[in-house]
């Protein structure tokens, strides 16, 4: 993401010269820092401009619904949470400060928080592989950027050797703790030692390394769902340690449970980002003229529940051309083929050129997948556009 590596190319992240610990934090997971970027979204869709605070994100209705559903934690409104809450919103928007997403001052004892950032915000408030990808170059920047990623460098060379030992790791560690105490205000080496998991735990992900398990080198290459804080209720995931970091990705975004809080969670914030992306229709048809009220599952979430929160699937439409066209004669249960591949034609066309201005809301891969899924093909992820449409002109015209 263009916008992404401006804003990491535009700042010192030395943490000798900021001297601010809080660069990383223990509740820094890609879930979590999703869902918080998220909220910060929601917070200030009625005043673009707002400040606020961590009481704000706690107290607002979407944070108090979703991450009580997601995460399967106390209400927020349940005063015994208050520690846990607390640093559950306070250390995402530390690190989101930190990376200059967000502005950051002190008033008195409070931090005041304003978006500095919205384009590199939005896209980390996607989806968790976006959190998880903002996280890696996030964190290698500051790494590199404070000398210490010679460090992770050298580990990670020793694992491609084949020489890789848990005395390696602890040196690696001890390195990091050091570090840590000489350049910031903690001085203690409990607090560092549940960050630096997080942090080295992202790194291995992305490059397929051992990481961090109990405070010793885990067995095997760390695996990508085990970065997230809410693993275990979110996803019906196999544990099989020898796919890959990417393939875990694919695989955790297209097995979220049907009929979970999750789900509909996700599957609302997807239609939600289409409302923001398009003020017409996307396709440019008789039926356009109106406004477009409308987002459509190009493949129907009834039939396809697995594909209802991608971006690829959804399209905006006027009333018109939901109810009279896509879903013939206001028939919500079903579906005109014919359509159906004008949208799947009028979405690749928005996908391609959302691509083009590197705005990365779409992936191509995720598109092939959902056409994949929907029509029982085996389209490849490498054709162009051009040849995807021929091949849906195929495949409609056939059936």
């Amino acid at each position: 993401m263009i916008e992404l590596q401006k804003l990491l190319n535009s700042i010192n992240y030395d943490i000798r010269i900021k001297q601010d610990a809080r660069f990383m934090d223990q509740k820094c997971t890609p879930d979590v820092v999703c869902i918080i970027a998220d909220c910060i979204i929601n917070l200030r869709e009625s005043e673009p401009n707002k400040e606020f605070i961590v009481q704000d994100i706690w107290d607002s209705q979407y944070f108090i619904k979703n991450v009580k559903a997601i995460f399967n934690k106390p209400s927020a409104t349940n005063p015994t949470t208050k520690s846990e809450y607390d640093k559950f919103i306070q250390q995402p928007l530390r690190l989101l400060a930190y990376s200059g997403v967000l502005d950051i001052e002190k008033r008195g004892t409070k931090n005041i928080y304003k978006v500095a950032n919205l384009s590199v915000l939005e896209y980390i408030s996607l989806k968790d592989r976006n959190a998880y990808n903002f996280l890696y170059q996030y964190f290698v920047k500051v790494l590199s950027d404070s000398g210490l990623l010679k460090f992770f460098e050298a580990y990670k060379v020793k694992f491609e050797n084949g020489n890789l030992s848990q005395v390696d790791f602890e040196d690696l560690q001890s390195r990091f703790i050091k570090f840590i105490i000489g350049n910031t205000a903690i001085n203690g080496e409990v607090e560092i030692r549940r960050i630096f998991p997080k942090l080295l735990n992202v790194f291995a992900c992305e490059n397929n390394l051992p990481g961090s398990v109990k405070g010793r080198m885990s067995e095997s290459q760390f695996y990508y769902t085990d970065l997230m804080y809410n693993r275990k209720n979110w996803r019906d995931m196999s544990k099989d340690k020898t796919i890959s970091r990417q393939e875990a990705i694919n695989v955790s975004e297209q097995n979220i449970i049907e009929g979970t809080a999750f789900n509909a969670y996700l599957v609302q914030k997807a239609m939600n980002q289409i409302r923001k992306m398009y003020t017409e229709s996307e396709v440019k048809d008789q039926w356009a003229n109106g406004d477009a009220t409308q987002i459509h599952h190009i493949f129907p979430k009834s039939k396809f529940p697995q594909l209802a929160h991608y971006l690829e699937n959804l399209i905006k439409l006027t009333a018109t051309q939901h109810y009279t066209k896509a879903h013939p004669n206001n028939k919500t249960d079903a579906i005109n083929l014919d359509y159906q591949l004008v949208c799947l034609l009028a979405k690749s066309d928005s996908i391609e050129k959302s691509l083009q201005k590197n705005e990365l809301y779409y992936r191509k891969e995720s598109f092939v997948y959902c056409i994949n899924t929907g029509l029982n093909q085996e389209l490849k992820a490498d054709l162009t556009f051009r040849q995807i449409k021929t091949e849906l002109a195929t495949i409609y015209n056939d059936n």
